[in-house]
């Protein structure tokens, strides 16, 4: 992306220091993520822009974004600090895998590395952002999991591979599928992303959806301008 910045409807987004910049992932699961509740954890957080969005949709929340990156947390804590959200959303410098909160979260939201080469370039941390060695999703999700309060809901995006290894180790953790999304760029070729929910909840049944992000003609579908209203600018 050309730009040092991404602005949306409600907040900008200066992303020239992080890492990883605003994309297409961060944009579907900060618009379709679960957001209900008092408390919402946005694991590696990166810019801010799913914490920012999750507060957008959910006037009543308490928002916490944590990252590994120190410098993405610095971008992120002057995102939110020009924000309107700026009383009810923070940063934290803070691995996920020690991490210990007070009081437990209502929804928690990740995108997270996944990546699996054994190989990084020494001088390129988007790489190192972009790869799970820093957070396995066995460790992620097992964690994720003791974070969470009773009846509490936790939304990722990841690539469509490993959504079953994924399932697999939610239910291992007491965590159920209640919502899934997989995410066509044109219809007509395989599906590269799928959005998952899972909650504590015992009883549960699993929504399923399509959501394609191209019209024929290569512009924004009707389905993603939906999904995606209240923050883009067009």
């Amino acid at each position: 992306m050309a730009n040092d910045f991404f602005r949306f409807k409600q907040f900008c987004i200066r992303h020239d220091r992080c890492a990883m910049k605003v994309g297409t992932d961060g944009v579907l699961l900060g618009a379709w993520g679960n957001v209900e509740g008092k408390r919402i954890l946005d694991i590696g957080t990166g810019t801010g822009l799913i914490a920012l969005m999750a507060a957008q949709r959910n006037p009543q929340a308490v928002v916490v974004g944590i990252d590994i990156d120190e410098a993405a947390v610095k971008q992120a804590r002057e995102n939110i600090a020009d924000s309107p959200f700026c009383e009810r959303v923070s940063c934290e410098f803070q691995d996920v895998l020690t991490y210990s909160p007070d009081v437990c979260f209502d929804a928690i939201l990740c995108n997270p590395p996944f990546f699996t080469e054994d190989t990084l370039p020494d001088d390129e941390p988007r790489a190192l952002a972009r790869n799970n060695r820093s957070l396995p999703f066995p460790q992620l999700i097992a964690k994720v999991a003791s974070l969470l309060t009773g009846k509490g809901n936790f939304s990722m995006i990841i690539p469509c591979e490993h959504v079953l290894d994924v399932v697999g180790l939610c239910l291992t953790n007491g965590l159920r599928l209640s919502r899934r999304c997989t995410v066509y760029t044109p219809e007509k070729k395989p599906p590269r992303r799928t959005l998952l929910t899972f909650t504590k909840a015992q009883s549960v049944s699993c929504h399923e959806q399509k959501l394609c992000l191209n019209a024929p003609d290569g512009s924004r579908s009707q389905t993603y301008q939906e999904l995606t209203h209240a923050f883009y600018l067009t």
